[in-house]
């Protein structure tokens, strides 16, 4: 094993002292072409070009002397730390850090970013990276080739984004531009970049914050999750399919997260469409109805989340829109869940009033590739001064789980 293993961060600054001394100590040197390429390192010194870490880290293990690993910003972010220490390559590492590429990319674009969600895209993380962009107002992506800024601004179609694009920081084409992601799919973007997407509501960091990334901003008071419809300032009498406490259900079965599209149809005052945004998932809700579009919209921003909002009918408003993970129904009965199952989502939620219509519906989508659940659920209110009975809810619940990611 190599009797010293020192992990350098680069940025095109002057190397620290102590970075220096590791170098110039160093018998192997392992970085890309143009950290083997700096002045630096020793003449003597045995390199490896980095391609593989894993492969380079074997290399390392194997070697008897000291061993200099150079990456570019910070190695501990995203970078070449995590995967050096894993336990099958034994490597205890000493790191000497430099400044992060989205550190820098923030600093560029004169931006605070303890507010900021960060997220690594390549082609198989590209569409979760847009997802987190649809919810949160602040984004840094760091991007690969194949899931660059044009993939990003392809993907969010119809969504407004301001992009400020950060190419090649830290060298002589250093370049920064700022457009709106409808303009940047017609540009040719150099690697490496960093991409900053700013939009998609109000910024929620306030003075005095104390935690970093996303941090959900309520209205004052309101604490809790299933809340009475009047909480997201819908003063309707709450119809059927409506109710907090199947909303609870409903959104236990579906466990919206950061990196999911949700579509919730149907989406009446949009009060389950907030309460997933609230999980940090991005939504879509979708409505015929230009009121109940008008009431999400409004309950969105009062809770300063990010919800799309599209009027029209399902099941032909669903063949336009992006690719979901889970997906409420509230409503339009078989047609609208075999539409919905076609679109391969991992969950689905649905209710029906009675039996004979959750025997329809659980069919539809059992023979769609779902395994599916069926529960009764009843709840009653009750009035407390009198504990009389003030109302009273039955319905039935189906949840479906596409049947090959089944246990």
């Amino acid at each position: 094993m190599a009797d010293r293993v020192t992990v350098i961060g680069w940025d095109d600054s002057p190397l620290t002292r102590a970075a220096t001394a590791a170098l110039s100590a160093a018998t192997l040197v392992a970085g890309a072409g143009h950290h083997l390429a700096l002045a630096d390192v020793p003449e003597r010194a045995e390199r490896i070009r980095l391609g593989s870490v894993d492969l380079a880290a074997r290399r390392i293990a194997g070697h008897r002397g000291s061993a200099v690993v150079l990456a570019d910003g910070d190695p501990g972010f995203f970078g070449v730390v995590r995967t050096l220490r894993k336990p099958e390559h034994g490597l205890e590492v000493e790191v000497v850090p430099a400044v992060s590429s989205v550190a820098t990319a923030f600093a560029r674009a004169g931006m605070p970013w303890d507010d900021a969600q960060i997220v690594v895209a390549h082609p198989r993380t590209l569409r979760r990276a847009v997802n987190v962009i649809r919810a949160h107002h602040k984004v840094a992506v760091l991007t690969s080739p194949g899931a660059g800024p044009v993939e990003l601004a392809l993907l969010l179609d119809g969504v407004h984004r301001t992009f400020v694009i950060c190419e090649e920081l830290g060298t002589v084409r250093e370049r920064v531009t700022v457009l709106t992601s409808d303009k940047t799919a017609d540009h040719t973007w150099r690697d490496p970049n960093v991409v900053i997407v700013i939009g998609g509501g109000p910024e929620t960091a306030a003075t005095g914050a104390w935690i970093a990334g996303r941090r959900p901003v309520n209205p004052e008071g309101v604490r809790g999750w299933a809340l009475p419809a009047s909480a997201y300032g819908d003063t309707r009498e709450s119809g059927e399919g409506e109710s907090p406490g199947l909303r609870a259900a409903q959104l236990a079965r579906l466990g919206p997260r950061t990196g999911d599209l949700v579509w919730d149809i149907g989406c009446g005052g949009g009060a389950l469409a907030v309460e997933a945004a609230r999980f940090g998932a991005a939504v879509l809700a979708v409505d015929s109805d230009p009121d109940a579009c008008a009431r999400t919209a409004a309950a969105a921003r009062t809770f300063q989340v990010a919800v799309q909002v599209v009027e029209g009918t399902a099941p032909h408003v669903l063949e336009r829109l992006p690719e979901p993970d889970v997906v409420r129904i509230g409503g339009g009965g078989a047609r609208v869940v075999t539409a919905v199952a076609d679109r391969r989502p991992e969950r689905i939620v649905t209710h029906a009033s009675n039996r004979d219509e959750a025997e329809a519906l659980g069919a539809a989508l059992a023979s769609n590739g779902y395994t599916v659940e069926c529960a009764l659920l009843q709840s009653m209110e009750l009035d407390t001064s009198d504990w009389a009975e003030r109302e009273r809810s039955v319905v039935f619940l189906l949840s479906a789980v596409r049947s090959d990611l089944a246990p």
